[in-house]
C-alpha cells in the first residue's frame, strides 16, 4: 500500500519514490497523506518533509512550494 511522490525544485527531480506516507508543511499546519487520500492542492511554508520509503523515515527540508495529491500521487514543486 504505497504512494507515488514526486519532489521537484528548478534543479531537477529531487525525491522520485513509492511511500507509504508522507507530512507536509502545510499553509495552514503540518498534514499527513496516506493511501487513498483525498485530492488537493496546496501551498507549502518553509520547513521539513517527511516521508516513509521502504520503512525508512527520510526529511527534505525545503522554503516553500506547493503539492497537488491525486489518485495516490503526491506531486511536490519546491524551492529546497
Amino acid at each position: 500500500m504505497t504512494i507515488a511522490l514526486h519532489i521537484l525544485s528548478p534543479e531537477g527531480t529531487l525525491v522520485q519514490a513509492d511511500v507509504t506516507l508522507v507530512t507536509l508543511p502545510g499553509v495552514e499546519g503540518p498534514f499527513t497523506v496516506l493511501k487513498d487520500h483525498a485530492a488537493l492542492i496546496t501551498a507549502l511554508t518553509p520547513g521539513k518533509i517527511r516521508y516513509v520509503e521502504d520503512g525508512q523515515e527520510k526529511f527534505l527540508p525545503i522554503r516553500d512550494g506547493f503539492v497537488e495529491v491525486r489518485d495516490n500521487v503526491v506531486k511536490v514543486c519546491v524551492e529546497a
